[in-house]
């Protein structure tokens, strides 16, 4: 496990632990680590403004403030069957796996009885089986979150290979293709790449500047900008 992810497996088990906290000696036990290491990274996280407070005492530890845990997950199970259905009908979207570990947390979340029936009312969903998932999806997908320029090995329509340098601007499912929308270096102009037909990724250091989605024309009519909560607002 890397530190970035040790980091984020600690603040989550001490979320998960409530105001009971957790000791540096179970932690490091949890994180195989020694406990000097996991002092050092609660102090990172202390650094980058994660509330933890340290408790003393023989029983003392590491406590998450109580502002910065979630809220328990309460779905019912045709709830959880509908975040289900819409990720299995989208699994060669971007972002599809990520979908997946949260599909999981939800579930996680869920009590045994819940989650039986969940399991029972999924089962009498099918869903068409999902397109084909590129292999350099994971690798567009993470330089369009950190905003990194990408270079494409990319397919036309007759098969003809080409190699660009791109800016990923967004992402975009119209005519029943997901496109990358994205600046082409080569070309000095935005460019659709039609999702399925972007053969390899190589993520580069170089930052995207900030450009107007407007220069990609009027948005397609069978396609819109996702918003989280946006049926609220209707």
């Amino acid at each position: 496990m890397n530190r970035t992810d040790r980091l984020h497996a600690l603040a989550e088990e001490l979320r998960r632990a409530g105001p009971r906290g957790r000791t540096a000696a179970r932690l490091a036990g949890w994180l195989e680590v020694s406990p000097r290491t996991v002092k050092r990274d609660v102090a990172a996280l202390q650094q980058a403004g994660v509330p933890i407070w340290a408790t003393a005492g023989p029983g003392g530890g590491y406590v998450l403030d109580a502002s910065a845990t979630l809220p328990p997950v309460n779905l019912t199970p045709a709830q959880a069957v509908a975040v289900a259905v819409a990720l299995a009908g989208a699994a060669d979207a971007p972002f599809a796996a990520d979908g997946r570990m949260a599909l999981e947390k939800v579930l996680d979340a869920l009590g045994p009885a819940a989650r039986a029936e969940t399991e029972r009312l999924a089962g009498r969903v099918w869903v068409r089986g999902p397109a084909p998932r590129s292999a350099a999806a994971a690798v567009v997908e993470d330089a369009l979150a950190r905003r990194r320029v990408v270079v494409l090995t990319y397919r036309d329509a007759a098969g003809t290979p080409s190699r660009r340098r791109v800016e990923p601007l967004a992402v975009a499912r119209t005519e029943g293709h997901w496109y990358l929308m994205a600046w082409c270096r080569e070309r000095d102009a935005p460019r659709w790449f039609r999702w399925d037909r972007i053969a390899a990724a190589d993520l580069t250091p170089e930052p995207v500047p900030d450009r107007d989605l407007a220069a990609f024309g009027t948005p397609p009519p069978d396609a819109a900008p996702v918003r989280a909560g946006a049926h609220r607002a209707r």
